[in-house]
């Protein structure tokens, strides 16, 4: 008198094979980190390191970045000095209260930031933030 209605050696599997799974995973570990680092946008420039809280906004961001080279881009667009100035003169004809921000290679010379902040001022804009990057932590406790 058997109360088990399924023949022998057709039990169920009762447990889900997840070896699949944490392979697809770590391929997709492996490819996100691989490609991380190129979704980085920007010009590649190595701020200098402040102790200041991130500012908060939400239209596009208007950003002149000035590259180790003294390169001036205007997100991410190269620029000459002039062409920066006349740019800037048109978007400040229509927005004159537009903030603007300036990311600087800590290695320029202070007088390029300074041609740079001249051409903005120039252009008729004045709210314009400096981009810096927070200092490491203090490890002597």
């Amino acid at each position: 008198m058997a109360f088990d209605q399924t023949p022998s050696g057709t039990d169920a599997i009762s447990q889900i094979n997840v070896t699949p799974l944490v392979d697809v995973m770590l391929v997709l570990l492996i490819i996100f980190m691989v490609t991380a680092p190129i979704l980085q946008q920007g010009v590649a420039v190595d701020l200098p390191k402040v102790a200041a809280g991130p500012l908060s906004g939400q239209e596009e961001q208007l950003v002149v970045n000035v590259g180790k080279g003294g390169q001036v881009f205007l997100n991410d667009t190269p620029m000459t000095a002039d062409a920066l100035t006349e740019k800037l003169r048109a978007i400040a004809a229509t927005r004159p209260d537009r903030q603007l921000y300036v990311r600087a290679d800590q290695s320029v010379p202070y007088g390029q930031v300074m041609r740079v902040m001249g051409a903005v001022h120039d252009a008729g804009l004045a709210r314009v933030g400096l981009v810096t990057e927070p200092p490491p932590p203090d490890r002597r406790r």
